[in-house]
């Protein structure tokens, strides 16, 4: 691992053919090729056995309207340039920096946003020889602690998370642990020293690497998954295990929340995503698109949709829903106005989720999360369903035992005295969640202060800033086990047979939840894709050939001068 101080500043057709634009209900998306990064000299590396492409974004809100910063590793290389987006061609030739690595390749990065400014930005990079001394398995996830400016979590193919601290070493010798808290597939150990040192805490989850972990949007929960195949949401602070979910087979890659933090989307070797809601603890659907494993799962907060309307029946057609307004509300916006779903009001509000998958099948799909699936047995007038919005490319959604509503759409009344049938559908949505308790604490103040810097790069020479100011989390155990152990092996495990599993609520049949079928399913690569990032006026995807792509969002491709367009790789704009 390694926490890299980065100036912020710088200057014929195939038989399958790749797609360079498609259409969804909000308009056009368009690639653009004059926004393509990849390293300068465009030459494609041997993918084989190199680690995947990752990308991260920060913005360093600065005056020339040029702040967001891209980074992305490819092989043993790291870079970092100025992201210009649907705006201007990308300038190969002038990384801001650029790192080449012996031994080890990147494997992730993540900036901090509370800390990133002009002259200089924060960014993790994790490796595939781990840390030394604490946990020489590869780095398969790197994350800042949301709303801190010093504390990460990093997670490993060895099944463990550890906690950090920038501020506090990492010792000489090999770290001692004893046990924190325990409970089902999982150990929590604290760090056993005289003096506070990293790493802060050991978290060993489940059996099997653990692939990716996400935060909620408000910081509180963390959900985790690994190679057993389960899903594991923990309350962070707490150190509290709020809910788990098992894939239909082989391990889970991917998770991702909902903006406002109702669902959790995963995906992973059964070729499936699956929607998960935080309240119910339960698989409410499955999206079947992909031909091959999942490898990165997103929301698009830019294009979930939220309208307020009239308590009145809504027929469904197509040509009244090309008039409704759908994905222009900003991120901030949207969530806020997701809290209100299950207000009082007279006036309903209709929600609709979008969220992006990418695979090893090379295929970018698309996917709705809407009303029929979330709200099933909603009267009508509350559930408005749009379920016949597949591409004209794809097979149409199943209506097979469907109520003959217009469109084909699947409607659920109450009262029912036999069960009906499950719908097929593009899209979810699901009602409002009740925010479970402030954020709590995790750490007292002896293991918040620890562990010493961690080795810095930076572009040019600058005075250190000591932050005199306490940490914006203030950590507390005082409700937490106060067990200790040196057995670190204490972990319960109870290896879950996958058979017994299914058909439960970890793990629902196929026949069991509601069958999502893809809004666009495209082929958009010639290498399995690695990166999917929702921007506003674009979307970022990117393969393990290290190409960085920008599709264009309907209506924000904006006008190159002709000097740009000369600038770009191929000369012209798709």
């Amino acid at each position: 691992m390694l926490l890299s101080k980065m100036a912020a500043e710088g200057g014929g057709k195939e038989m399958n053919e790749i797609k360079t634009q498609f259409t969804t209900r909000e308009g056009l998306y368009k690639l653009l090729s004059h926004s393509e990064y990849s390293r300068p000299n465009r030459v494609p590396f041997n993918s084989q056995g190199s680690n995947p492409v990752r990308v991260s974004f920060v913005n360093v809100n600065d005056q020339s309207g040029n702040g967001d910063r891209l980074c992305f590793n490819v092989g043993r290389e790291l870079y970092f340039y100025i992201y210009k987006g649907v705006r201007k061609a990308a300038d190969l030739s002038k990384p801001i920096d650029k790192r080449i690595y012996k031994g080890t390749q990147p494997t992730c990065h993540d900036f901090n946003h509370l800390t990133a400014t002009a002259e200089s930005v924060s960014l993790l990079v994790g490796f595939s020889a781990g840390q030394r001394l604490i946990d020489k398995s590869r780095v398969t996830c790197v994350k800042w602690v949301p709303g801190s400016e010093s504390l990460f979590l990093v997670a490993h193919s060895s099944g463990n998370m550890y906690l950090y601290n920038v501020e506090h070493t990492c010792g000489t010798t090999a770290p001692h642990y004893q046990l924190l808290k325990q409970g089902e597939s999982f150990a929590v150990h604290t760090c056993k020293s005289k003096s506070t040192r990293n790493p802060l805490l050991k978290w060993t989850v489940g059996e099997g690497a653990l692939n990716e972990f996400a935060f909620s949007p408000d910081g509180k929960f963390l959900a985790c998954v690994s190679q057993d195949g389960f899903l594991r949401v923990f309350n962070f602070d707490s150190v509290e295990l709020h809910g788990t979910m098992k894939s239909y087979f082989g391990g889970l890659l991917c998770v991702c929340w909902s903006p406002d933090g109702k669902y959790i989307v995963i995906g992973g070797e059964d070729d499936l995503v699956t929607v998960w809601s935080f309240v119910d603890c339960r698989v409410i659907a499955r999206g079947h698109g992909h031909k091959s494993w999942v490898s990165v799962v997103a929301f698009d907060p830019y294009t979930t949709s939220v309208e307020e309307s009239d308590p009145m029946e809504f027929s469904g057609s197509d040509e009244d829903f090309q008039d409704l307004h759908f994905g222009r509300d900003r991120a901030n916006s949207t969530q806020s106005r997701l809290s209100k779903r299950n207000s009082t009001d007279s006036r309903p509000v209709s929600v609709t989720y979008r969220f992006g998958s990418v695979g090893q099948d090379t295929q970018l799909c698309l996917w709705d999360l809407t009303e029929d699936i979330l709200f099933p047995h909603q009267p009508l007038s509350r559930a408005r369903t749009h379920t016949n919005v597949m591409n004209a490319t794809s097979p149409p959604a199943g209506s097979g035992g469907t109520n003959p509503g217009s469109n084909g759409n699947s409607i659920t009344t109450p009262g029912n005295s036999v069960p009906p049938p499950l719908p097929r559908s593009n899209s979810l949505p699901h009602s409002a969640v009740s925010n479970a308790g402030s954020k709590s604490s995790v750490m007292d103040g002896a293991i918040a202060a620890g562990v010493s810097k961690f080795a810095t790069l930076s572009l040019h020479d600058r005075k250190e800033r000591h932050h005199e100011k306490d940490h914006k989390r203030n950590h507390s155990m005082g409700h937490i086990s106060s067990k200790s152990s040196d057995k670190l092996n204490l972990v319960t495990k109870t290896k879950t047979d996958p058979a017994k599993t299914l058909g439960t609520p970890l793990c629902p049949r196929m026949e069991d939840v509601p069958l999502l079928e893809p809004l666009i399913c495209k082929k958009i690569a010639h290498e399995r894709l690695t990166v999917l990032i929702f921007l506003e006026d674009c979307i970022v995807t990117a393969c393990q050939e290290g190409f960085i792509c920008t599709w264009a969002r309907p209506g924000k491709v904006g006008l190159l001068s002709s000097q740009n367009q000369a600038n770009s790789p191929s000369g012209t704009v798709v």
